[in-house]
């Protein structure tokens, strides 16, 4: 009796072992996204998604948890209190893990509660003026706004938003003065823009591309920190006024805990299968920049842009809708 004891005894550790060796992943991964099925970061989430899953054949998932206000904080705070086996991950903006937690309190710390995994890709954004604003060139914008004072208005998708902070930084910098219009959505900004209500917009490229091509808008710049490979012609904000750089990044994160190697084997595995010339071509076509990083790159990334933007914020006084 002893011997069969100390036998299943030992098959049960070589079992537990076993289990234990097993490479990752060992079942079903989730990637929740706290906005909308449909927008660019959903749109990301289920191209990684896919692709994982045919790379590991196993079943990666998409479940989309929007919610906070705004804030992107509901879909968030689920990854931070989920396990830290590397199973569940977040695929968030800079607007949920950077600008959000400037303008309310949030149920976790982005620092403290998070591994970072690596970026994966930008959305660009665009600086857009209504046809009769007489401006081709950001410096002939900055002319006319300050010849006009308060004479154009800008639209937002609400109060502290990218695009809010984006036009916050370009009258800054340039000492124009404008009037701020928020939203609650691009489409309703965009609709208000089209209809002449408000003059100047800056926004995501995937959805201002429709009406520049039908020479519905005019597109003055681009506002990320180079020009963009698919518009090599388009200048940057911040070739006239330096420093003025917007956009969206998107990160994959981790609650705190997930072992390294987890970390490294999804960024490699992540990067892999997002930088093939057919899978940049058919981001870019949806207004989605691929552009991954390290870990270390990201954790840098979110300690700058967490200072910049909220001395912005607070130098602004802005606060939350």
């Amino acid at each position: 009796m002893r011997n069969l004891h100390l036998l299943l005894a030992v098959t049960g550790l070589a079992f537990s072992v076993l289990a234990q060796a097993q490479p990752y992943p060992a079942k079903p991964v989730k990637i929740i996204t706290s906005f909308l099925p449909g927008s660019s970061i959903d749109v990301t989430a289920r191209t990684i998604a896919q692709k994982l899953s045919d790379t590991w054949r196993q079943t990666v998932t998409v479940e989309n948890r929007p919610g906070g206000g705004g804030t992107g904080s509901v879909g968030a705070d689920f990854v931070a209190k989920s396990p830290a086996d590397g199973y569940t991950w977040l695929l968030a903006p800079n607007s949920v893990m950077i600008i959000g937690p400037h303008l309310v309190k949030a149920p976790f710390d982005v620092f403290k509660d998070f591994t970072p995994v690596g970026q994966v890709a930008i959305i660009p954004f665009f600086l857009v003026v209504i046809p009769s604003v007489p401006a081709k060139t950001v410096a002939e914008l900055v002319a006319y706004a300050k010849a006009n004072p308060r004479k154009l208005n800008y639209a937002s998708m609400g109060n502290g938003s990218p695009h809010h902070l984006g036009s916050e930084l370009i009258k800054r910098s340039s000492g124009i003065d404008m009037v701020h219009v928020p939203y609650k959505g691009a489409s309703q900004a965009i609709t208000d823009l089209l209809g002449n209500r408000v003059q100047v917009f800056v926004g995501a490229a995937s959805s201002l591309l429709p009406y520049i091509r039908d020479g519905k808008l005019k597109l003055l710049a681009s506002a990320g920190d180079k020009r963009l490979p698919a518009f090599p012609d388009v200048p940057t904000v911040a070739e006239t006024l330096p420093g003025v750089v917007v956009d969206a990044w998107l990160g994959v994160f981790m609650p705190t805990g997930v072992a390294k190697e987890i970390i490294s084997k999804v960024n490699a595995d992540i990067s892999s299968a997002l930088n093939t010339p057919e899978m940049k071509a058919s981001l870019t076509g949806q207004g989605i920049e691929v552009a991954t990083s390290s870990p270390e790159a990201l954790a840098t990334t979110m300690r700058n842009d967490y200072a910049r933007w909220g001395r912005l914020i607070q130098e602004a006084g802005i606060k939350a809708d």
